[in-house]
């Protein structure tokens, strides 16, 4: 692959960024494969009474089996894929990666539904159960709290029957290669 020249980007010519274009699109196609690869490591963590790449997959299993939008279910896929880059904040992570394919509602729901998903714990680890209500205005509460109710919370049974990864990789792939225009 050719290099781009400057040592400042305002110095940069049109073939440069012709090269940082390629470089971009280059990443973009590798994304989903990226993020298989951090669902599959999540199948490391036996803390659980399944692995949490199983708990996506059961998730999604879910969302897909309720018939849910192909985005909905790929969010639900995805929604703990960054837990072992950042355990108190994945879900603004993954939200992070996945914004300029996604509905502004999904979005929101994959930012906040970490601290959603403490309605079911919180008591306890002494921690407010309705800390989430401070949200109860924002457009897509109801479809986080439902996301958490149906799909989050309830998907780490060893005897639920989930659908394989190679399911979802046809979505994922089709959500990731929507049109988008960089910010």
């Amino acid at each position: 692959m050719e290099k781009m020249h400057f040592t400042r980007m305002d110095q940069g010519t049109d073939e440069d960024f012709q090269i940082l274009k390629q470089v971009h699109e280059h990443t973009l196609k590798e994304l989903p494969d990226r993020l298989f690869g951090l669902l599959r490591d999540l199948g490391k963590d036996t803390a659980y009474n399944i692995t949490r790449y199983d708990h996506c997959l059961q998730s999604a299993t879910r969302a897909l089996r309720d018939g849910k939008d192909e985005e909905y279910v790929v969010v639900a896929l995805l929604h703990d894929a960054c837990e072992t880059l950042g355990p108190f904040n994945h879900g603004e992570v993954i939200a992070a990666i996945l914004r300029p394919f996604i509905s502004r509602d999904n979005y929101w729901m994959l930012a906040q539904h970490g601290l959603f998903q403490t309605y079911f714990y919180a008591a306890h680890l002494g921690l407010d159960p309705n800390a989430r209500d401070t949200f109860k205005s924002d457009p897509a509460y109801a479809q986080t709290v439902e996301f958490c109710a149906k799909y989050d919370e309830v998907s780490f049974d060893p005897a639920y029957k989930n659908e394989p990864l190679s399911t979802f990789e046809p979505m994922v792939r089709r959500v990731l290669s929507k049109e988008w225009t960089p910010p």
